[in-house]
């Protein structure tokens, strides 16, 4: 499926939940890229998930800001791919820094930069300490096995409804 037609399924599944996240936060590798950034060379062209584009340009075309939170030690690598994969300047925010704090410190100074609260917040990454210790923050958090795709996004959007609809009856737009 290529990036417009995961766009446009995208876009038809944002269009089904009536509440929205603000802010949608990926981690970089093994969530929108296969590989870890730290073992790869600045002069080879990167690739992303193959609905990852598709989602980002979705989310974008929606109103809704997108985020980077990446613990990779080689962050001058990270932010050259996202150069050369054109996307750099879709994220509002791109916290990429070797932590040990589980992601905590990245989605904190996330907060701090868009002033989005941690409830309006949607996060995506591949490890599971770090889907814990940002859930304890009241960020809505989604583990991902094999990358962002389509199945992941809808899973994200109905556990965020669902957490988020009772307090809530309006679209992220209103």
């Amino acid at each position: 499926m290529g990036d417009d037609r995961v766009k446009e399924e995208a876009l038809r599944m944002l269009g089904l939940f009536q509440v929205l996240p603000k802010l949608v936060v990926f981690d970089l590798d093994y969530t929108l890229w296969p590989f870890y950034c730290e073992c790869r060379s600045k002069r080879e062209m990167p690739s992303l998930y193959p609905h990852a584009k598709g989602i980002l340009y979705a989310l974008k075309d929606k109103g809704i800001d997108v985020a980077v939170a990446s613990r990779s030690p080689t962050p001058d690598i990270a932010k050259t791919f996202l150069d050369k994969l054109g996307i750099q300047s879709m994220f509002v925010a791109k916290e990429i820094f070797s932590s040990w704090t589980h992601k905590t410190e990245h989605l904190q100074r996330i907060h701090h930069r868009t002033g989005i609260p941690f409830k309006s917040m949607l996060f995506f990454d591949d490890e599971d300490r770090n889907i814990e210790a940002v859930s304890k923050m009241g960020v809505t958090s989604i583990l991902v096995d094999d990358g962002v795709n389509l199945e992941e996004l809808r899973s994200g959007l109905q556990y965020y409804y669902s957490t988020n609809s009772a307090s809530s009856n309006t679209k992220q737009s209103d």
